[in-house]
C-alpha cells in the first residue's frame, strides 16, 4: 500500500510517540486526524497539505503499580504510529477530591488537567471495575471535567482489560455520554489481560494485544477524519 504523499508526512517520523523504540517506523496512512483543526496553521513550505499531527491523552483508572490498564496505555504509547502521540496523564492519582465550591477557582492540578484535555484531539480511557462500578479515581477525574468546554464532543476510546467485567464499562459509557463526550465504538476495545499471565511491564510480546492497539488507533483516526474522507487510514505497527 502506498505511503502518504511526501508533503503530508509528519515532520519527524522517528520521534513522534512517547516511548518509541529505536528504529520504530510505524506510519499512519490516510488523511490527518482532526486535520481541519490544524488546517492553515501548520504547513510545509511550498505545500498545500497540513502536517499530520494527532495528540491523544490516556487516562488509567487504577493507581496500582502493576495495573493492567496502565500497562495497556504504556504499550499503546510506545507503539503509536508516526504522527500520533499518546501521553498517559497521571492526573487521576493527583487530583483533589471533587468539590463544587472550588469550581470558580480550581486548584492548579485541576487547571493543568483541563488544559491538557482541551489540547488533545482524542482520549483513551482504560479503567477497572470495582464492586460493579467505576473506580473512584476515574470518577473523580471525570467529575472535574463535567461542563468543561475542552471536553465536550471529545472523541474517546474505552478500553476494557477484563471483558467479563462489564458493569463498570457500561456505567462509564453512560457517564461520558451524559458529559457530552463522543464515544468511538469501533475504537473501544476489550482485551483479556486479567488472568492471562502476561507481565504487566512487558505486554509488547503479546501480538493479539498489539493488534488490538492497532485497531484502536485506526478507528480513532477514522473517527476524527473529515466526514467526506472515504479512504480509511492504515496503521501497521512495527
Amino acid at each position: 500500500m502506498e505511503d502518504w504523499p511526501r508533503a503530508c508526512r509528519p515532520r519527524d517520523p522517528a520521534a513522534t510517540a512517547v516511548g518509541h523504540p529505536a528504529g520504530h517506523r510505524a506510519k499512519l496512512r490516510g488523511p490527518s486526524p482532526r486535520a481541519t483543526r490544524l488546517k492553515g496553521r501548520r504547513r510545509r513550505r511550498g505545500s498545500r497539505h497540513p502536517v499530520i499531527v494527532m495528540k491523544i491523552l490516556g487516562l488509567s483508572g487504577s493507581l496500582r503499580a502493576a495495573s493492567l490498564n496502565s500497562a495497556f496505555l504504556r504499550l499503546a504509547a510506545a507503539h503509536a504510529p508516526a504522527g500520533v502521540t499518546l501521553v498517559v496523564d497521571p492526573a487521576p492519582g493527583r487530583l483533589p477530591l471533587f468539590n463544587a465550591d472550588l469550581e470558580a477557582t480550581p486548584p492548579d492540578e485541576v487547571r493543568r488537567f483541563r488544559l491538557a484535555v482541551s489540547r488533545t484531539d482524542a482520549m483513551v480511557i482504560a479503567s477497572p471495575e470495582y464492586a460493579h462500578g467505576i473506580s473512584g479515581v476515574m470518577k473523580n477525574a471525570l467529575d472535574w471535567l463535567v461542563g468543561d468546554a475542552g471536553f465536550i464532543a471529545k472523541p474517546i476510546a474505552l478500553v476494557n482489560t477484563s471483558p467479563r467485567a462489564h458493569h463498570a464499562q457500561e456505567a462509564l459509557a453512560e457517564t461520558l455520554r451524559t458529559m457530552s463526550a463522543r464515544i468511538v465504538g469501533d475504537a473501544s476495545i476489550s482485551v483479556a489481560l486479567l488472568g492471562s499471565g502476561l507481565d504487566p511491564h512487558d505486554l509488547s510480546r503479546a501480538t493479539d494485544v498489539r493488534a488490538a492497539v492497532e485497531r484502536m488507533f485506526v478507528a480513532l483516526a477514522l473517527a476524527c477524519l473529515p466526514s467526506k474522507s472515504a479512504e480509511p487510514p492504515n496503521v501497521p505497527i512495527a
